[in-house]
């Protein structure tokens, strides 16, 4: 659990913004803009209680990250909690929030159907609930910040059928257990169905927890199908393990996933057979759930979703650059010439 305290004033706050080149593009103008309006106070003193599914791989990281920079720039302190993909945890995590009676509370569900109770409890309470990286069914919070993950799932579809030129063979690894990820495989599927000529010869469901590995998956994948061109994959875990299957195999197969960060960036960079991440902006989701979190603490209106982007990152992308791991932050992925794709 982390506390952050600092000067907190809008003068103080847009100071640190214009100083680190922070915040660019839409959203950075959003939060430039409010800031810069005479008489917008912020929450000085407000306590903020986060619940994460998990803080682990990059992703984690950078979710970390954008919302301890959010409130150290904007005000109050933060506590944050790991659930590390245990649900009954993080369920545990936000009741015991909601009875400290917080300003407001940030959850990125570990699992956004099985933690829903929870949510609508925290909702009923009153206490305002911001998610991050998915919505929960079945409730209505505050504000959600997320990425398109049916468009996520389609891109990297569109990606394979284009380079395939609308005729070859194709396996899929879905993620099924958490309901935003299935998305991405339905977005996927939507696209494959549109072209006679792709095949789906194969298709697993990988469960996160299980004693099998996403490399040994794609093993199994290319041992089965003696002729393969592609292999969509539902997130980058299994697409980096799985570029080391194809490498091992020796075989001409490309793959795809989704996410971003730095291991997978390497990867694309190389010239290995992870052709394609939809690289997602981890650090934007967190940052604008603490920056509407203040906006209403304030009285004034929060969005009920946001979007946030999401590049599709090639070698192409990656040419003459060094690796970036800060794409996520707003105005960051500008610098570098990539543009929103969803």
């Amino acid at each position: 659990m982390t506390t952050f305290e600092e000067d907190n004033s809008p003068q103080a706050a847009r100071l640190r913004l214009s100083r680190r080149g922070f915040l660019s593009g839409a959203a950075a103008l959003t939060v430039a803009a409010a800031l810069a309006r005479p008489g917008r106070a912020y929450a000085q003193d407000a306590q903020f209680c986060a619940s994460l599914g998990w803080t682990v791989w990059e992703s984690g990281r950078h979710i970390v990250s954008g919302y301890q920079d959010a409130i150290s720039r904007l005000g109050g302190t933060l506590t944050i909690a790991d659930a590390n993909y245990d649900v009954k945890k993080q369920a545990d995590q936000i009741a015991a929030f909601v009875a400290s009676k917080p300003a407001a509370i940030f959850i990125t569900p570990a699992d956004a159907a099985a933690i829903a109770p929870a949510v609508q409890a925290a909702v009923a309470s009153g206490v305002p609930i911001f998610c991050g990286d998915s919505y929960v069914p079945n409730t209505t919070v505050t504000s959600t910040a997320m990425s398109n993950n049916f468009g996520l799932g389609a891109y990297g579809a569109q990606y394979i059928v284009d380079r395939l030129k609308g005729k070859g063979k194709v396996a899929l690894v879905s993620l099924p257990s958490n309901e935003s990820w299935d998305q991405r495989t339905l977005g996927a599927k939507s696209v494959f169905v549109r072209y006679p000529d792709i095949q789906v010869v194969y298709e697993i469901a990988f469960a996160l927890g299980g004693t099998t590995t996403p490399r040994q998956v794609v093993d199994n994948i290319l041992t089965a199908n003696a002729e393969l061109d592609a292999i969509w994959c539902a997130w980058d875990g299994a697409a980096s393990e799985g570029t080391l299957a194809i490498k091992a195999a020796g075989r001409d197969t490309f793959i795809t996933g989704i996410d971003g960060g730095q291991q997978s960036f390497e990867y694309i960079q190389a010239g290995s057979p992870f052709a394609l991440t939809m690289a997602q902006s981890f650090y934007e989701m967190a940052f604008m759930n603490a920056f509407y979190a203040h906006e209403v603490i304030a009285g004034r209106k929060a969005p009920r979703f946001v979007i946030t982007p999401s590049y599709a990152v090639t070698q192409e992308s990656l040419a003459d650059i060094e690796i970036p791991d800060n794409y996520d932050q707003p105005g960051e992925a500008a610098k570098l010439g990539w543009q929103r794709a969803l």
